[in-house]
């Protein structure tokens, strides 16, 4: 009988020393908290350049060449991380091969992209026209658009954000360079 007191005892005192651990429970993927500063609107002073749009106080232009195309830059957000490349392109009786060159280039993206809305823009007085896309998914580029007048001017666009592309955690970064696009899109004039 002593032994089985014994043993009921040190059974009791393992189960109750055991029972006070705690469970593991894994803890749910969080991301960081993304605070986007306010923002204002002034025309950029791209002298010599062929076009001109309001540019957000929190971003800066780097201009750049690209295999000889003159007019090329880069919108940088150090804030946030992203950038916006921007190419021009005289129109010279091409309009057709670089608007299908913009569309190869955006649908290149279709693999990963689960849709790809369009949204034509035109403003007659300033003489702009032009498509803008928001690429859904887990895209590179998840906004992308395009303006001319027609007959001398084609400028494309394309937003990056310098990261492992996940849209879940980014949203407010895409809403945030949405506005930015559509400001550049809606100010744009030909020089």
């Amino acid at each position: 009988m002593k032994r089985v007191l014994s043993f009921a005892l040190i059974l009791l005192m393992v189960g109750v020393f055991g029972s006070c651990r705690r469970s593991v429970v894994p803890k749910p993927y969080g991301y960081f908290r993304i605070a986007i500063p306010d923002t204002a609107y002034t025309y950029c002073d791209l002298k010599g350049y062929p076009y001109q749009f309001r540019l957000s106080d929190n971003a800066f232009i780097v201009e750049r060449e690209h295999s000889g195309d003159h007019y090329w830059i880069d919108i940088q957000y150090p804030a946030i991380n992203a950038t916006i490349h921007c190419s021009y392109k005289p129109v010279d009786n091409n309009l057709r091969a670089l608007a299908k060159d913009a569309h190869e280039f955006l649908y290149s993206h279709s693999t990963v992209a689960s849709a790809i809305p369009a949204q034509e823009y035109a403003d007659d007085q300033r003489n702009v026209y032009g498509l803008y896309y928001e690429l859904h998914g887990n895209t590179a580029t998840p906004i992308q658009f395009y303006l001319t007048d027609s007959v001398g001017h084609f400028f494309r666009a394309s937003v990056y954000c310098n990261t492992i592309p996940n849209q879940d955690s980014l949203a407010p970064i895409y809403d945030y360079l949405r506005q930015d696009a559509r400001v550049i899109m809606e100010s744009m004039i030909w020089r």
